[in-house]
């Protein structure tokens, strides 16, 4: 439970960051709702962490079409609507990948963007959403160039073959902006590569760029947050907004003795964290949170705070999305920007020490 006095009096403490290099503000911690709204959480618990999280300053809220079926956004809408805050105070984003089972209900079809998000606004019950994110949600799938000229066409097996141009992802894009469904768009689990596709068909056929990437970040899950996302950042302007910084719960030490009853391990359909726990890299990861349990007590907070500060520390991330199922859990994490000022570089060293995985930069290794 948080004890910081600043964040649990309630106060409105939270900082604002630029999205990328857009002129959108946003809260530097959200509000997710992948797998607690319309699934784990109740409405009711759905409806105080929204206010607690609203009221303490956060005026970032993540959704997607896949989220409990669409269960989550329907939660979501319902309690802005009940709640009639402007709706200029609060930024709303969804997710387009996975609408449903027909073939035309999935995937990044111009079809499929246009109604999805129609889809997705019907259930938020909202006119527009703030930012709209191209969501590829299968990152083991295999993917493959194939040049066409004006765009890389990619080839996806999903389980059945897919197939999706660059260009119509693009040209859907700025036609929903255009049309007034949302304001900006972004993509999620994809590549710098295919992120800079992206931008450069927007510009050579004065379309709509995207300005964010939603991309998993925390201290085992680096290379592309800290190598790839800050060069994109300062070439084109694309800011990072990153989710799951505890890693599942994973870096809160709740398995450091075992699986928990009612822990996210222990649900059904979660068995491969189970599983990633019982390996031998899991074991190794756990043993080195132990050792930074040891940093925490030494900087008087707890091993949630410490990695989430360490997620929002780094270069172009614009905002690190929460994944809360009670209000103590959200205090205890927007505690975090306390944390944020004690993470000096000599400690910020000494933590990648511990843990030991430092990205490298092959581009800036000197050979003697």
């Amino acid at each position: 439970m948080c004890t910081d006095p600043d964040v649990t009096s309630g106060l409105r403490l939270i900082l604002s960051r630029n999205l990328g290099k857009s002129g959108l503000r946003i809260s530097c911690l959200g509000l997710g709702t992948w797998v607690t709204f319309g699934s784990q959480i109740t409405d009711e618990m759905a409806e105080r962490l929204l206010t607690v999280a609203y009221d303490s300053g956060v005026n970032l809220f993540d959704t997607a079409e896949v989220y409990a079926s669409g269960r989550a956004e329907t939660t979501l809408g319902n309690i802005l609507k009940k709640k009639g805050w402007r709706r200029s105070s609060y930024v709303v984003t969804t997710k387009i990948y996975w609408g449903g089972q027909a073939e035309t209900e999935r995937g990044l079809s111009r079809k499929h963007i246009i109604e999805g998000l129609r889809g997705s606004l019907s259930r938020l019950q909202l006119d527009y959403v703030d930012i709209v994110f191209a969501n590829r949600s299968d990152i083991n799938s295999p993917m493959e160039g194939e040049n066409t000229g004006h765009s890389v066409r990619l080839v996806r097996f999903i389980p059945a073959l897919t197939v999706f141009c660059s260009s119509e992802v693009v040209r859907a894009m700025t036609f929903v902006i255009d049309q007034g469904l949302a304001m900006y768009w972004g993509t999620s689990r994809w590549n710098a590569v295919e992120i800079m596709e992206a931008y450069s068909i927007a510009r050579q056929f004065n379309l709509v760029p995207p300005v964010c990437e939603q991309a998993e970040y925390h201290y085992f899950q680096r290379d592309k947050v800290e190598l790839h996302l800050p060069e994109l950042y300062h070439k084109i302007g694309v800011g990072a907004m990153t989710w799951s910084p505890l890693a599942c719960g994973l870096l809160t030490g709740k398995y450091n003795e075992g699986v928990p009853e009612r822990s996210r391990a222990a649900m059904k359909g979660y068995s491969w964290l189970k599983e990633r726990l019982c390996s031998e890299e899991g074991k190794k990861q756990l043993s080195k949170i132990k050792d930074l349990h040891l940093l925490a007590d030494r900087m008087n907070c707890t091993l949630a705070q410490l990695a989430i500060a360490w997620c929002l520390r780094s270069e172009g991330v614009s905002s690190v999305l929460l994944g809360v199922s009670n209000t103590d859990q959200l205090l205890e994490n927007l505690g975090s920007l306390r944390v944020l000022t004690q993470l000096t570089p000599p400690l910020v060293a000494e933590m990648d020490t511990l843990l030991g995985n430092k990205p490298r930069n092959p581009k800036k290794v000197v050979r003697s």
